[in-house]
């Protein structure tokens, strides 16, 4: 069994560690744990792990977020991967910094990159992985926010919540979705 792990994020230094590109820092941090590296390839970075037997190929898109529905409708091809094991990291402001919420399906909430996701698959019936990072914000601040860095309270539970969307990266492909959520989602 195949998955592919799409964490959303921008290329490129002036994005690193941004709260946008909390997905990156998820497949990050699950690339580190396991010893993978990631390779620069058509459309993103990729890396690939096991898990007891499933094969899991990390994607950090190179499209820029506006456009990741290419790249993963690229590699959900050339890696023969199906919908339903798809999961897509995802950067929330209707969360609470560190609240992280599976579904299986849903709208694109105002995000771009979930928004080329749905136009470029057709549907929005896919997995994605919601890390919050909260919306302390002024009126009109929301760009700034979302492409600012993260506070020093912040990171002082950073480790711990990557941690933890790791293990449910890892739940969601041996598990799956339902048993997933009901364990994870309501933390």
């Amino acid at each position: 069994m195949k998955y592919l792990i799409v964490g959303l994020g921008n290329i490129g230094p002036e994005y690193h560690e941004t709260r946008h590109n909390i997905g990156f820092m998820v497949v990050d941090a699950l690339a580190k744990a396991a010893g993978a590296t990631f390779r620069d390839g058509r459309y993103g970075f990729t890396a690939t792990l096991s898990v007891k037997g499933r094969q899991m190929v990390l994607l950090k898109p190179s499209t820029f977020m506006n456009s990741s529905g290419n790249a993963v409708r690229y590699w959900m091809q050339k890696e023969n991967i199906p919908l339903e094991n798809v999961l897509i990291v995802v950067d929330d402001l209707a969360l609470p910094f560190g609240t992280l919420r599976l579904k299986g399906k849903g709208s694109d909430a105002g995000h771009n990159g979930l928004k080329h996701i749905a136009a470029t698959l057709g549907m929005q019936n896919y997995a994605r992985l919601r890390f919050g990072i909260g919306n302390n914000f002024p009126r009109g601040g929301q760009v700034d926010f979302v492409l600012g860095h993260f506070t020093a309270e912040d990171w002082k539970t950073m480790d711990e919540r990557l941690e933890t969307a790791g293990e449910i990266v890892k739940s969601f492909c041996l598990a799956g979705i339902d048993i997933t959520m009901n364990q994870f989602n309501k933390r």
